[in-house]
Formats: C-alpha cells, sequence, structure tokens
C-alpha cells in the first residue's frame, strides 16, 4: 500500500504504550492506541500505584506499634483491612484521569478498545465483542506488557492462588499469608501484609533475598523481617500444594507451611500470545519476550517493541524509557534511528529498609573482572537519619580505579529510591564524585549522603605528599 490509516499502530496502554501513542502525536503523527482490557496497565491498576499505597498503610502501622521510640505510647494499630483496600482503589482514581480515554482521545490519539490480532505487517483487527475493525498502518509498536507467573507445581493452580494482579480484589485480610517469591514484589507484599497483622511466611529457592543486589544488602533485608515476626525460608523448593499446605524440599527434610492464602511472585511473563506474532515470524526469546535488535525493532522490519513484553528490565521507568526509541524509530527510522541507551539503569525495591541501586554492583564487577574501588558511608552517622530514628543502611559507590568515575553506587535505607537520584544524574550526565562533593547540599537531610560519600572517596584520595609540603608552609609562617 502506499497510504494507511495510521502513522503508527501502538499495542497496549501501560506505560509502554502510552508514552509511545503520547510521542507520535506529539510530533503529528496519526496515531491509533488499542488496549484490550484498562488504561494505565499494570502499573496504575496492579502495580506500582496499588502497591506503594499498601507499602504506605503498612508502614503507619508499623509506626504506632513502635511508637515508644518516640517517647509516644506506643499500641496495636486497629487495622480495618476493607478501608485500606477502599483508600487503594481511591488512590487509582484519583490517578486514572491522567491515563484515561478522555485525555488521550483530547491529546489527539484514536483509543480503540478491544483484542488487537496482527493480521499482517499493516494490518490490524481489533475485536470487541461482536465488534470488528481492521485498521491500516506504516508501522507498530508492541507494548503489550507481561503477567504474573504461576510454576507448574502440582495442586498449585488449582488453588487459584493470588498474584500481584488479583491480591487487590482481598476485601480480608489472610490470617496466614505465605508468599512465594524472595524477589522485590515478593518482599514488598510480604512486609506490607506482616505489617498490617498477617502471620506470614515467605519461601524462595535462593540462598537469600533480592538476589540481584549485593549479599549485604540482602543480609539487612533479612535481619529486618525475622525482626518483624516474618518467617523466611530460603533454600527452599515448592514441590507441592494441597489447601491449606505446601510441601517443599530443603536438602533432605521435607517441610509442611501452612496458610490460609498463597500469593505466587515468582516473575512475569511476556504477553505475546493470541496477537498473531508467530504467523508474521516475530521472533521471540527462550523467556517468551520478544526478540529485539538495539533499535526495538522485532524481525518484522516494521514492528517495534518495548516494554515489560521485551525487557530485560521489567521497570515503569524502563518501558517509559524505551517507548521513546521504539516510537522514534517506528515513525523516522527509514531516515535516522536511535540505539537504546541501557548505560544507566536504575531501581528501587520499596522494602524498609529501601534498596536502591543505578549501575553496577558490586556482585556484577566483581563477576565481570571490572575494576573498581568501592567507598561507603554508613547512615548511623547522617545527622537527618539519626533524628528520623532510622540509622539503619548506607550509600556505597563504585568508583572507576584512578578516577571519581562512578560505575555504580547503591543506597540501603529510608527513602532510598529517593536518595539515589543524584547518582542516577551524575552517571546520566558523565560528571562524578568531585562534582557531587562541590554541590551545596541542604542540611539536615538524607540527601547529604551522597556529599558524605563523596567526602569519605576524597579523603581516602588526598594527595598526601602536598598535604605533608602544606604542613610545612604553616609550620614555618606559626
Amino acid at each position: 500500500m502506499a497510504r494507511y490509516d495510521n502513522n503508527l499502530i501502538v499495542i497496549g496502554a501501560g506505560s509502554a504504550g502510552l508514552i509511545a501513542a503520547l510521542i507520535a502525536t506529539t510530533v503529528k503523527a496519526r496515531v491509533t492506541l488499542v488496549e484490550r482490557d484498562r488504561m494505565g496497565g499494570d502499573c496504575l491498576n496492579t502495580g506500582c500505584v496499588p502497591s506503594k499505597s499498601l507499602i504506605r498503610a503498612a508502614r503507619l502501622a508499623h509506626e504506632i506499634r513502635h511508637a515508644d521510640r518516640f517517647g509516644i505510647a506506643a499500641t496495636e494499630p486497629q487495622v480495618n483491612f476493607p478501608e485500606v483496600m477502599a483508600r487503594i482503589r481511591e488512590v487509582i482514581a484519583t490517578i486514572e484521569p491522567k491515563d484515561s480515554v478522555a485525555r488521550y482521545r483530547e491529546l489527539g490519539v484514536d483509543c480503540v478498545l478491544g483484542d488487537a490480532v496482527i493480521e499482517d505487517a499493516h494490518h490490524v483487527r481489533v475485536v470487541n465483542g461482536a465488534d470488528s475493525r481492521l485498521l491500516s498502518t506504516r508501522s507498530i509498536v508492541l507494548a503489550t506488557g507481561a503477567r504474573p507467573l504461576v510454576p507448574p507445581i502440582p495442586g498449585l493452580r488449582e488453588l487459584n492462588p493470588l498474584t500481584s494482579d488479583s491480591i487487590w480484589s482481598l476485601e480480608q485480610l489472610p490470617a496466614r499469608l505465605l508468599v512465594m517469591g524472595g524477589g522485590p514484589i515478593g518482599c514488598e507484599l510480604a512486609q506490607s501484609f506482616a505489617r498490617l497483622g498477617s502471620r506470614v511466611t515467605l519461601i524462595d529457592m535462593e540462598d537469600r533475598l533480592l538476589p540481584r543486589e549485593d549479599g549485604d544488602a540482602s543480609a539487612l533485608l533479612e535481619t529486618s523481617f525475622a525482626e518483624e515476626g516474618i518467617d523466611v525460608r530460603l533454600n527452599h523448593k515448592a514441590v507441592a500444594v494441597e489447601p491449606g499446605v505446601l510441601h517443599a524440599q530443603s536438602g533432605a527434610e521435607t517441610v509442611d507451611l501452612e496458610f490460609d492464602q498463597i500469593l505466587v511472585a515468582v516473575g512475569r511473563g511476556a504477553n505475546t500470545a493470541d496477537l498473531g506474532l508467530a504467523e508474521l515470524g516475530v521472533e521471540t526469546n527462550p523467556d517468551g519476550t520478544i526478540r529485539v535488535d538495539g533499535h526495538l525493532r522485532t524481525s518484522c522490519p516494521n514492528i517495534y517493541a518495548c516494554g515489560d513484553a521485551v525487557g530485560p528490565y521489567q521497570f515503569t521507568h524502563m518501558a517509559s524509557h524505551q517507548a521513546w526509541y521504539a516510537a522514534v524509530n517506528a515513525l523516522f527510522g527509514r531516515f535516522w534511528k536511535f540505539r537504546v541507551n541501557y548505560a544507566v539503569v536504575p531501581w528501587a525495591t520499596y522494602t524498609d529498609p529501601e534498596v536502591a541501586r543505578v549501575g553496577l554492583s558490586e556482585t556484577e564487577a566483581k563477576t565481570g573482572n571490572i575494576a573498581f574501588e568501592t567507598v561507603c558511608y554508613p547512615l548511623d552517622d547522617l545527622d537527618r537519619a539519626i533524628t528520623e530514628g532510622a540509622r539503619r543502611g548506607w550509600v556505597k559507590v563504585l568508583v572507576k580505579p584512578g578516577t571519581d568515575r562512578i560505575l555504580g553506587a547503591q543506597i540501603v535505607g529510608a527513602e532510598a529510591g529517593e536518595m539515589i537520584a543524584e547518582f542516577i544524574l551524575a552517571m546520566t550526565q558523565g560528571f562524578g564524585l568531585k562534582k557531587i562533593m562541590g554541590t551545596i547540599h541542604i542540611y539536615p537531610t538524607r540527601m547529604e549522603a551522597g556529599k558524605f560519600a563523596a567526602g569519605a572517596w576524597r579523603r581516602a584520595h588526598a594527595p598526601q605528599r602536598l598535604l605533608t609540603w602544606a604542613g610545612r608552609l604553616h609550620q614555618l609562617l606559626r
């Protein structure tokens, strides 16, 4: 065809799809956005927004329970779980208009609700009940997201377990909650439900929580969980499930773990079924994600993909980051194109303590034989952390030897997800610890920890010979 109805069709209205559509309409392209379920995708409806709302309620309950640390009478909080869940729905409803059909249509995006099937490289059929609509387009962006995985453990699927998608339908607090998975989602939800009053058991095959992080962060989180009464069972493999009991193998021992509700949080799989990708020859990776090149183009030249359906980072902010490249390359790739940049990838896990990271970890640097120096500043020395009663944790920075160039940073502690921003900016813009040290930070704030870490690095690299001569000079001048 010489001409098409659209310059771009975006399939999926989660974080990646919304940004891709917004970019397309901003540059005056004609774009159709197709969504089969709810605008806003996982982040708004079942992911970031509800989980952080739950975490806030759980943190308040925890603070009430331990208020005596601040000279205020501590008491057991009276948790009204249905009201907690109602507030979460209110938060979603408050944010929802930003991602709504009405807003995007006002911006110039043709929003179509229904199931999308790609009939060929330039035609997408959208089916909504008895209605069927065939759309033509020059290019397509796949932003179909991911779904929680339920492993093939005998008896598990038959129990219809909770996932990070379905847990928001709960109206009663589980008395005994068993969480499968020690990654970010499992850890955040396990701690939140424990603080709200559930007796929580967390099981994982790995030998530590948050296995993508350095071992010291995992160890501190495990200590925190133990203090809060969470029963953490590492090196436990689930082998079978029946109503109320999970059977696990730990070495040569068989362990039975009882529960009232079971939450599966062992990972997420890309949504690629029923799109017609196999018929088009669009290749996928062994883990089910869509295979793309450095420009986010699939094996079908005019089809691009981004977000959780692609990976390798299943974060809302990375979905948005990829969406820019996918949309721009899909629209302008015939003239010029951009290779997606993964040089600076940050993330945070919103447990207590929070764990935030950007760039290399110590483990990754050692595994990759990358030379580095480490500087660590403990938060128990930080005035603001002392005043807040949140002294656990540290700022750890990996630096290229002989320079102040930051290779990576990890912050463990209260509000680590906010504090890491300084290091994200530094790595993105290419300035090092000297610039951070030379920047005025407000006192007393947690952000000072980054400056103090930079100061610790500077002291370790002080020009000793010059300082010796300076000492002699001052001696002469006395």
